[in-house]
């Protein structure tokens, strides 16, 4: 009976995060399952704070009886160190967008690997797979990365601007999935003309940071373009794409499924994935 007079109260760390949908998503859900379940952006820029104010929030949250909180840009990686468990995803991946506070204990976990895996198999579910480059490896980048090969891409292509930490990323990859499955890019014209597919996991292309991650010219009409953005939900790279008759898949799905995913481990309740995503698509006007 306990369960179902539970009150849920969560949060999303992150910096401009003023237009997220995922208060909404989980607030909606929780109403729809007549749960108690409060929300809450802690939003860095906001509050005038950076990534080293994350000790005392994550200390805070658990203070004040935070069930859980999701972990957004520039805080899935700064996170770890900072937990005392990591699910076998969120350890592969290295990166966090989801942490449970439960019974004195931090919990992280990573959503957004499952998250755009089941939006690439609705949205794109037959496209060639041989060869797929990836803008971006920060903690989105990892999980959409592992994501990619888990569904059979032969060779994944990453471009980063941290080459650092772009080879951190080709590393842990290859020893997961096996030698010579990804691999740092240098030369992205001719990367673009062997491709199959292009992904977008860097924020180029957000209301906030305006633009195209790849050229226009570098696109053709039989390559697949997905992006992870979804504000707004068609980016300058996807206008780009579509405009040729590119296959396009965009940041909608990936939303919805991490937000489903992530629901499930902070209420302990089960979430209706097709009602998260009308609720999502009605948002989104």
């Amino acid at each position: 009976m306990s369960q179902h007079n539970q009150s849920i109260l969560a949060g999303l760390i992150g910096a401009g995060i003023q237009a997220s949908r995922t208060p909404a998503m989980h607030e909606h859900e929780g109403d729809a399952q007549g749960i108690r379940y409060l929300y809450r952006l802690i939003d860095l820029d906001q509050l005038k704070l950076d990534i080293s104010a994350l000790p005392d929030l994550l200390s805070a949250a658990e203070h004040m009886g935070y069930t859980g909180l999701n972990i957004t840009f520039p805080c899935k990686q700064a996170i770890i160190p900072l937990l005392d468990e990591l699910s076998p995803e969120a350890s592969g991946i290295g990166a966090v967008n989801t942490v449970v506070l439960k019974d004195g204990k931090r919990v992280g976990h990573n959503t957004d690997c499952l998250g755009f895996g089941e939006g690439f198999r609705r949205g794109l579910p037959d496209v060639q797979r041989r060869q797929v480059v990836q803008m971006g490896a920060g903690g989105a980048g990892s999980a959409v990365a592992h994501a990619l090969l888990a569904e059979g891409v032969e060779r994944l292509t990453l471009f980063e601007v941290d080459a650092v930490r772009g080879q951190a990323l080709v590393d842990s990859l290859n020893a997961n999935f096996g030698a010579g499955r990804a691999a740092l890019g240098t030369d992205l014209p001719n990367a673009m003309a062997e491709a199959d597919g292009l992904v977008n996991t860097t924020p180029i292309g957000m209301a906030k940071l305006p633009g195209t991650p790849v050229p226009a010219e570098l696109l053709r009409p039989e390559l697949w373009v997905a992006e992870i953005i979804y504000f707004p939900l068609e980016t300058e790279l996807l206008r780009d794409a579509r405009a040729i008759g590119c296959c396009t898949l965009d940041g909608g799905t990936m939303a919805v499924f991490q937000a489903v995913k992530a629901f499930e481990l902070i209420s302990g309740r089960s979430a209706d994935a097709e009602r998260m995503m009308a609720h999502f698509a009605s948002m989104n006007g």
